[in-house]
């Protein structure tokens, strides 16, 4: 291993260490907050008079709006790319996108066609509609290295959606494959910047009941500061002077959390080449629940071992969150 991987390595590896640490405090945090509370009755711990909260209603946060053009990212079996062209007229959340234009859409594999075809049976059907409506369906898309794609050369798009990225490397070591899996966001990130519109910081706060400063997000980056950003945070705030979004998915639990994907963003750690050019820096927009029922007839495929072919699925425990980025403008 030559000295700037072992670089790139102590540094991703510095990070998962302060964030396990800060993981192990919160968590010790809550389990002594559950045991006063368990001493006092369940009422809360506080000296002053308890507010009786009603519990909020959240709609579903939808990203999108029928103006946007939207990339997809390793699509699978293409199922996210079909429920996102066709919504069900019986999800009024997503009733604003039967007017999004099927040709606003790409959605992409990183496979090439006839290993798609080979992993999952559904996706030739699913492809096949796709093209008829209009969608513009590419195989063979390196997330990491979207610029060697010629048709999407000089595009730019509103939104860059990846849902559940992962290696596929099945390395069984946590700290290799939580490595493995940072190198593939930050090359991601890294690839994206020439691919998003430009414009005006998108404003999501003004239906958010506080604004997190930098420095909360650097103190809280353990996938629960935002959650309030889920109350109704829709795409239909957004204006067309905003520049464009990148989209996370993943699970938020571990192993999926000690990737630390939103500090990735806002702190890439230093080029560890001499002529490699710094990873850009994001800003964390929001986060909210990725809410997969309401994308009918959508499942997120695996791709290794004995799920090879499309038969494990995830989504058993804890939930699916979504991180939205966008470009920090440079000093």
């Amino acid at each position: 291993m030559g000295k700037s991987s072992k670089s790139l390595k102590n540094a991703l590896q510095s990070q998962q260490t302060r964030f396990k640490a800060r993981a192990k405090a919160s968590h010790a945090a809550q389990i002594a907050e559950q045991k006063a509370r368990k001493m006092t009755g369940g009422r809360p711990i506080s000296g002053g008079k308890a507010k009786m909260k009603t519990p909020l209603t959240k709609r579903p946060t939808v990203p999108f709006s029928p103006e946007d053009t939207i990339l997809l990212i390793g699509e699978g079996n293409f199922s996210f790319a079909r429920a996102l062209a066709r919504p069900s007229s019986s999800r009024t959340e997503l009733a604003h996108l039967a007017h999004l234009p099927a040709k606003n859409i790409t959605t992409t594999a990183y496979d090439s066609e006839e290993e798609v075809y080979a992993k999952y049976a559904e996706a030739k059907d699913i492809v096949a509609s796709l093209r008829e409506w209009g969608v513009e369906v590419l195989f063979g898309v390196d997330a990491t290295k979207l610029e060697w794609t010629a048709a999407l050369k000089g595009r730019r798009w509103n939104k860059i959606v990846w849902n559940f990225p992962h290696a596929g490397n099945g390395i069984d070591d946590q700290d290799r494959n939580i490595l493995s899996n940072q190198k593939l966001i930050l090359g991601f990130l890294r690839s994206t910047e020439n691919f998003l519109k430009k414009g005006s910081i998108p404003n999501y706060n003004a239906k958010r009941r506080r604004r997190v400063s930098d420095d909360d997000e650097d103190e809280k980056q353990n996938g629960h500061e935002d959650e309030m950003d889920d109350i109704d945070a829709s795409a239909e705030s957004r204006t067309a002077s905003d520049r464009g979004t990148v989209l996370i998915t993943l699970r938020n639990v571990p192993p999926y959390t000690l990737w630390d994907v939103p500090r990735l963003a806002k702190n890439p750690p230093l080029p560890t080449q001499g002529s490699a050019p710094p990873n850009p820096r994001y800003i964390v927009l929001r986060s909210f629940v990725f809410h997969r029922e309401i994308w009918d007839g959508y499942e997120h495929r695996m791709t290794k071992g004995s799920r090879a072919h499309g038969t494990g699925k995830t989504g058993e425990g804890g939930e699916d969150r979504t991180w939205e980025f966008c470009l920090k403008d440079n000093p």
